[in-house]
């Protein structure tokens, strides 16, 4: 299949980063985490559960960017996302300014704390999703302004952080999988360092590496991101997104 975009390659890790997940929510924020989440849901994960992004859960398949209309399987009042996060069920794809190596994110502010250069949306659910239940993050352009050495505001847990807080904070602190238009990421169990786990097609190592303001552990020979499936490909362009927002979103 040569004729698969960059995007398309993402949307798959995307969607592969809520593999084994089972009846859980997933909260995919981003249009390729958004189209991932719901080709998760049609091929290889069918009890996920997914929202509109307001107060509704979903069924079946239906387009991003589109009107889900009819497709409404249940109500889900704000109380019951947060009992979903306090209870661990839920899995959220969330899409940082920042990241450094273990995996602290900024969603608040660039610059000096005192002072910002640049006022983000603030902290928000950062802190509570990545101690109460599995996170990911996607990142749609991948470079040293995004993989920093250290972020300027801690949003998201890392995993040096969770250790510095202690138990409590450790207990239900789980850093999933990292998504960008370059490669895809997990982080090493022992040392909670991200590690390189793929490149996508037409990516080197070696750019990975420049564009990442911090070392990553790189095991052994790197492999390529699977290409789409067939019938994925069919689901990304016919049903999923037709109308090619994916492509407007990834910048190769």
């Amino acid at each position: 299949m040569t004729d698969v975009t960059r995007a398309e390659v993402c949307v798959v890790a995307c969607a592969e980063a809520f593999r084994g997940n089972g009846e859980i929510l997933a909260s995919a924020f981003g249009t390729c985490p958004a189209i991932g989440a719901r080709l998760a849901r049609a091929t290889f994960e069918p009890d996920l559960i997914v929202t509109d992004g307001g107060a509704h859960m979903m069924r079946g398949n239906w387009a991003v960017g589109a009107s889900a209309e009819g497709a409404v399987e249940g109500w889900s009042p704000l109380r019951y996302i947060f009992d979903l996060v306090w209870h661990g069920k839920r899995h959220a794809m969330m899409m940082p300014a920042q990241i450094d190596g273990h995996g602290n994110t900024n969603i608040s502010a660039l610059g000096d704390h005192a002072r910002p250069k640049v006022q983000l949306v603030g902290v928000r659910g950062a802190p509570g999703n990545t101690v109460t239940h599995p996170v990911s993050y996607w990142i749609p352009k991948h470079g040293t302004r995004a993989f920093v050495s250290e972020v300027d505001s801690v949003s998201g847990v890392g995993h040096d952080s969770a250790a510095a807080a202690g138990p409590a904070a450790q207990r239900y602190h789980d850093l999933r999988r990292v998504v960008t238009n370059l490669a895809v990421f997990d982080f090493e169990p022992e040392t909670g360092a991200m590690r390189l786990l793929s490149v996508h097609p037409g990516v080197t190592v070696d750019e990975v590496r420049e564009a990442t303001g911090f070392p990553l552990v790189i095991q052994g020979d790197v492999p390529e991101t699977r290409l789409p499936t067939g019938e994925e490909l069919r689901l990304i362009r016919e049903v999923l997104d037709p109308r090619g927002l994916r492509d407007e979103e990834v910048l190769a």
